[in-house]
């Protein structure tokens, strides 16, 4: 296939793989904390990273002991879903808090780093990885890839500052740390199954 047809499949495969993932889980709730384009630009970053390291390992990726993933991600569903229920300066009611000037750099750096961890040895990493071994044209598998995840991202981070609008913080922050409760449980009875 050309460079075309390779970055519309890969953009299709890696959209669908990635709407019901954690790091789209984790884009709408830095979206409602933070100024959006402060999040996008680190989680554009951190996919870029990722993407960058799928096409470079190839299919290798798919090799990573399963289960060494699994309790890792496990792991850090906890961590993320306790940051969230003890995280108190937010009250109920308030809008996406403004960053004071000069925290463009903590915010975006805050971002890539959820998203780099989270989205290491990820499905759409894996799949990513596997495109880019089956066909010919890496730069189009990792251009539609990004650009899939950039999308699903960015819609996130919107959803979650229209979400606002509608929905209390409080809410939105313990559905949140329960949606990651639950993959933290799902992550690790996979680690301890096998």
């Amino acid at each position: 296939m050309s460079f075309l047809p390779v970055a519309a499949v890969t953009f299709g495969i890696v959209f669908l793989a990635e709407l019901p993932d954690k790091t789209a889980l984790a884009s709408l709730v830095l979206g409602t904390r933070y100024r959006a384009s402060h999040v996008f630009a680190g989680i554009a970053a951190a996919f870029a990273l990722q993407v960058g390291l799928a096409l470079a390992a190839g299919s290798l990726l798919a090799l990573l002991p399963q289960r060494w993933v699994e309790g890792i991600t496990g792991v850090l569903f906890l961590l993320g879903a306790a940051m969230l229920l003890l995280h108190r300066d937010e009250e109920e009611g308030h809008a996406a808090r403004e960053p004071s000037s000069g925290s463009f750099r903590k915010v975006a750096g805050a971002s890539f780093l959820v998203v780099a961890v989270a989205e290491f040895g990820d499905l759409t990493q894996i799949m990513t990885a596997n495109l880019a071994a089956k066909y010919a044209v890496p730069v189009a598998v990792g251009i539609g890839a990004w650009l899939a995840l950039c999308a699903v991202s960015g819609i996130a981070i919107l959803g979650g500052q229209k979400l606002l609008q509608y929905v209390p913080m409080r809410v939105i922050v313990r559905v949140a740390a329960g949606i990651m409760l639950l993959m933290a449980g799902f992550s690790l009875v996979r680690a301890v199954a096998g």
